[in-house]
């Protein structure tokens, strides 16, 4: 962030000398730490290459504030902070920006660690969306359209098998055969969604733990980074954390043998989530817990072998066949999560 903006940055809010300092983390939005007269803030700009319609996230999150400054005065919602004349976010040089309060006394982590941490996350996760059962589900903007459509991302898929690279197409045989023999998947979930005892509700849709925020005493705080708030089945929240908290290792580890299933963390997952949502979900919602694993993690198989297959255009590679190898992470971890159901 160039010292013209900052400058302007601290005229909109009112600050005095107020001093920047570049944050690594956060893989989407560019994050700056500022410290001002006293206070610590979050700056954020928006990476508008990912999320086209910054002013529908900005309209999300006032409406999510309004809604529970109202029903849970007691939670803790990062709502952006107000400019000195009353935006939520202002606009320079083409660009969105806006100001978080910085939570004393928190931290996030990168990595689960630990059941009690998956079980605190999970907690969170659904808790948010507890507190958001009265809210109107149908007035938030879908920052991401589709973005968990998992009959969207299978369509993608079959696409890049009849237009994608050829080369690539025969050296992934094994792996796509295996995608197209899990296409029941695909069928599973139609036929979830069709179900009108599978509800539509407020979820956050990136529910790794480094969207939470713990205390000192490594209990969770609050939900943040809400960009991807938007309506959807409880499915997505669930999977991901299934997805990313359930094996020691990342979607970016080649070695498949390292690879494994802690069913003791499926488990903290499940508990944490029910202990807020379990009156909420139907009987049907929660005979489908477990196929939200199976569902995030064959649809983030599919999206890196069809990214694979199209050379690469929407996820970073830092060597040849990286967007394969993860596919193959992905379809690894699905098999062994499914033997354990």
């Amino acid at each position: 962030m160039n010292t013209r903006i900052q400058d302007l940055l601290a005229n909109w809010y009112g600050w005095e000398n107020a001093v920047f300092l570049p944050v690594a983390s956060g893989l989407i939005n560019d994050t700056s730490k500022v410290e001002a007269d006293g206070h610590t803030y979050l700056c954020q700009k928006i990476n508008t290459k990912v999320f086209k319609n910054p002013e529908q996230i900005d309209a999300n999150l006032g409406m999510l504030a309004n809604y529970l400054s109202v029903h849970a005065p007691g939670y803790l919602f990062t709502s952006p902070v107000v400019t000195v004349d009353g935006r939520t976010m202002v606009l320079m040089d083409d660009q969105y920006y806006r100001v978080f309060d910085w939570v004393k006394g928190s931290h996030s982590i990168e990595v689960v660690a630990t059941p009690e941490q998956a079980f605190e996350a999970a907690n969170q996760f659904g808790l948010f969306t507890s507190l958001l059962q009265g809210f109107d589900v149908e007035s938030l903007h879908s920052s991401l359209p589709d973005f968990h459509h998992l009959s969207l991302r299978y369509h993608q898929f079959k696409k890049a098998l009849l237009s994608g690279n050829t080369h690539r197409i025969n050296g992934s045989a094994e792996a796509i055969g295996y995608l197209q023999s899990q296409e029941g998947i695909v069928k599973r979930y139609e036929a979830f969604i069709q179900q009108p005892d599978a509800h539509k509700r407020v979820t956050h849709h990136d529910t790794k733990i480094s969207n939470i925020l713990f205390n000192d005493e490594q209990k969770g705080i609050c939900v943040i980074d809400l960009d991807t708030v938007m309506p959807g089945y409880f499915l997505s929240d669930v999977g991901d954390m299934f997805r990313t908290y359930v094996c020691p290792v990342s979607e970016e580890e080649t070695d498949m043998n390292r690879i494994s299933i802690r069913s003791n963390f499926m488990e903290a997952i499940q508990k944490g989530y029910l202990a807020t949502m379990g009156d909420a979900l139907s009987s049907f919602e929660k005979d489908h817990f477990f196929f939200a694993g199976e569902m995030l993690m064959y649809m983030q198989a599919l999206r890196f072998m069809t990214d694979h297959l199209n050379n690469d255009v929407y996820y970073g590679c830092r060597y040849p066949d990286h967007n394969l190898t993860r596919a193959e992470n992905q379809l690894r971890l699905l098999e062994l999560f499914r033997k354990c159901l």
